[in-house]
C-alpha cells in the first residue's frame, strides 16, 4: 500500500484556460505530497510505506476524421481514436500547452480531459531547482530512500514516438506528444547538468557552435545589447545562472541566487532573453557528434522553433578559400550516433524557409549583392564524421566516399544536428565557414588560425544572429514545416 495525495477526479473542459489550470492543480498537489514526504525524510522521519504521486494527463477522444481546415502542421489527430499524453512542469511549459489545447479544441471541438495518471513521478524529478537532498543523506538512508520513493524508469522515457517505432497496443490510448512527461523531466535535469543554467531560460531560437571564440564574441554582444535602455532583449543568462538585465530594469527575485560557476559545464549555454521567448539561445557543444546529439536530445523536449549550426569545416574543394562560407542543403551522415534511432536510408531535406533566412542573412551583413554570392558562400552537401583524423586513414576511403557524395565541406557535427532535428520536427539549418583545406594542404597553424578567427568570427555569428530575426518576423508558424511530420504524427507541435 502507497501513500498517495487524495484522488483527483478526471474533469472535462471546453476551455483551454480551464483545463490548463486543473493540470496545474493536479501537478502541484502531486509534487507538493512527495517534496513534503521527501523533506520529513532528510530531517530524519521514516514513512510507514512507499511515498507515490502521479503525473497529470489530458486526453481527447473524437469519433470521426472531419475537423477544421488549418495552414499548420500540427494541431490535429489523424482520425477517430482516444489520445493522451502525461504532463509535466506546467509552471515552464504554460504557453506551449494552452496553445496546443487551443489548436485542439478549434481542430476537434471536443473536451479536454484532464486527470490525474497512473504514471509515477520519479522523486529526483520533483526536487526544487535549489534542491541537492542527496548529498545529504548517509549511505544507508540514501539506500532507503529506493525502497520508499519512486526513481526514474528508463522503460518509460524511450523515444519510440519520436523514432516512429512505438507499438500501439489494443486498449492503449494514442499519444498526443512526442515526449511522455518522465522523457521530459528527465531532459530538464539533464540540460541543468551540461549547459550550467535552468530550462527556464532556454529560447525559442538556438544556435550551435563547436568553437568557445563564437561565445566569446556572443557574450560581448549579450553585454552590449544589455547596455541599451531601448534593446529588444531583455536579460542576458550566463553559466550558474547570471543575470544581467538590460539597462533600467529592476534586478528580480532569483537574480542574487546565481553564480559563476567554479569550471564551466561540459556544453555551457548563453540566452539573450526576450519576454516572449523568442530570444536566442547559444551553446558551445564542443567538439563531435556524439555532444551534438546529446544536447539536441534535450533540447529538443523544450519544443524551439529552430536551432542552427554555426561552426568551421574543412573545405574539400580547390575552388574554396579560407574563410568562405557553406549553406548545406543536403548531408552525409558518416557520424553513426543516430543509427539506431534513425536509419541511413531516411533522407534529411533542407527546409526552405531556413535555406532562405541563411541566405539573406549572409548577403545583409557582408552587404554583397545577390548575384555575387556565390564569390563567399557555397550552397552544397555537408558530410559529418566521426573520426577527427579521418585523413589518415589507408587508402583513400573517406575522400572516395566524400567525392562521390559531392561534399564540399567536412565537419563532425552538422549532420547530428540536422538529423536529431529532423528526427524531432525541430526546424534546423546549417551554415559553416572554412577553416582549412587538408586535401589541399592548407591546414590550421597557430598563426593562420588567429588571423582566421578575427577575422570571421564576428560577421559569422552576426549571419546566424540575422537569420533568427529573418525567421522571427517571418512568422514561426511557417517554420514547422509538413515534411517533418510522419504518417499519423501527434498533434502536439
Amino acid at each position: 500500500m502507497h501513500l498517495i495525495p487524495e484522488f483527483i477526479a478526471p474533469t472535462q473542459h471546453t476551455d483551454p484556460a480551464q483545463a490548463l489550470a486543473q493540470v496545474q492543480r493536479i501537478y502541484q498537489q502531486q509534487i507538493g505530497h512527495l517534496r513534503s514526504a521527501m523533506q520529513g525524510f532528510v530531517a530524519g522521519r521514516t514513512p510507514h510505506a512507499p511515498v507515490r504521486a502521479f503525473y497529470p494527463f489530458v486526453r481527447i477522444q473524437t469519433s470521426t476524421v472531419a475537423r477544421a481546415a488549418t495552414p499548420l502542421a500540427y494541431g490535429f489527430v489523424e482520425g477517430p481514436g482516444r489520445y493522451e499524453t502525461t504532463l509535466t512542469r506546467p509552471d515552464l511549459f504554460s504557453d506551449y500547452y494552452l496553445e496546443q489545447f487551443h489548436l485542439l479544441r478549434r481542430s476537434h471541438g471536443v473536451e479536454l480531459e484532464v486527470g490525474t495518471s497512473q504514471h509515477p513521478i520519479p522523486i529526483h524529478f520533483s526536487f526544487a531547482e535549489h534542491d541537492h537532498v542527496e548529498g545529504t543523506l548517509s549511505p544507508e538512508r540514501r539506500m532507503l530512500m529506493r525502497d520508499l520513493f519512486d526513481l526514474p524508469d528508463l522503460a518509460a522515457m524511450d523515444d519510440g514516438i519520436a523514432n516512429g517505432t512505438h507499438q500501439h497496443r489494443p486498449g492503449e490510448a494514442q499519444p498526443l506528444s512526442l515526449f511522455t512527461a518522465p522523457r521530459v523531466d528527465y531532459s530538464l535535469h539533464r540540460l541543468r547538468h551540461y549547459t550550467g543554467t535552468q530550462p527556464e531560460w532556454f529560447q525559442n531560437f538556438v544556435l550551435f557552435t563547436n568553437y568557445q571564440f563564437y561565445i566569446d564574441e556572443f557574450v560581448r554582444l549579450g553585454h552590449a545589447e544589455m547596455a541599451k535602455p531601448d534593446s529588444e532583449y531583455t536579460a542576458f543568462i550566463e553559466p550558474g545562472n547570471v543575470v544581467t538585465r538590460r539597462a533600467g530594469l529592476a534586478a528580480e527575485p532569483g537574480d542574487e541566487l546565481g553564480a559563476p560557476p567554479p569550471r564551466l559545464p561540459q556544453m555551457p549555454a548563453y540566452h539573450l532573453v526576450r519576454p516572449d521567448r523568442s530570444g536566442i539561445t547559444m551553446v558551445n557543444i564542443g567538439v563531435g557528434p556524439a555532444n551534438a546529439k546529446t544536447i539536441t536530445d534535450h533540447i529538443a523536449v523544450l519544443r524551439p522553433h529552430a536551432w542552427l549550426m554555426l561552426g568551421h569545416c574543412a573545405g574539400l574543394r580547390n575552388s574554396q578559400q579560407l574563410g568562405d562560407y557553406v549553406l548545406a542543403h543536403a548531408y552525409v551522415r558518416e557520424d553513426h550516433v543516430l543509427d539506431e534511432d534513425l536509419p541511413l536510408w531516411v533522407p534529411i531535406p533542407a527546409l526552405a524557409e531556413i535555406q532562405v533566412a541563411l541566405e539573406q542573412a549572409v548577403a545583409d551583413v557582408t552587404q554583397m549583392p545577390q548575384d555575387q554570392l556565390k564569390r563567399i558562400m557555397r550552397t552544397g552537401t555537408v558530410a559529418s564524421t566521426d573520426n577527427r583524423n579521418w585523413e589518415l586513414l589507408p587508402d583513400n576511403l573517406p575522400q572516395r566516399r566524400f567525392s562521390q557524395s559531392r561534399a564540399v565541406a567536412l565537419d563532425m557535427e552538422s549532420a547530428t544536428i540536422a538529423a536529431n532535428g529532423f528526427r524531432f520536427r525541430v526546424p534546423y539549418g546549417t551554415l559553416l565557414c572554412v577553416s582549412d583545406k587538408p586535401l589541399h594542404g592548407e591546414i590550421k597553424l597557430p598563426g593562420m588560425a588567429n588571423h582566421f578567427y578575427r577575422e570571421r568570427v564576428d560577421q559569422h555569428l552576426r549571419i546566424g544572429m540575422r537569420a533568427i530575426a529573418i525567421l522571427r518576423a517571418g512568422g514561426v508558424q511557417r517554420l514547422h514545416s509538413r515534411k517533418l511530420r510522419s504518417f499519423a504524427e501527434v498533434a502536439f507541435q
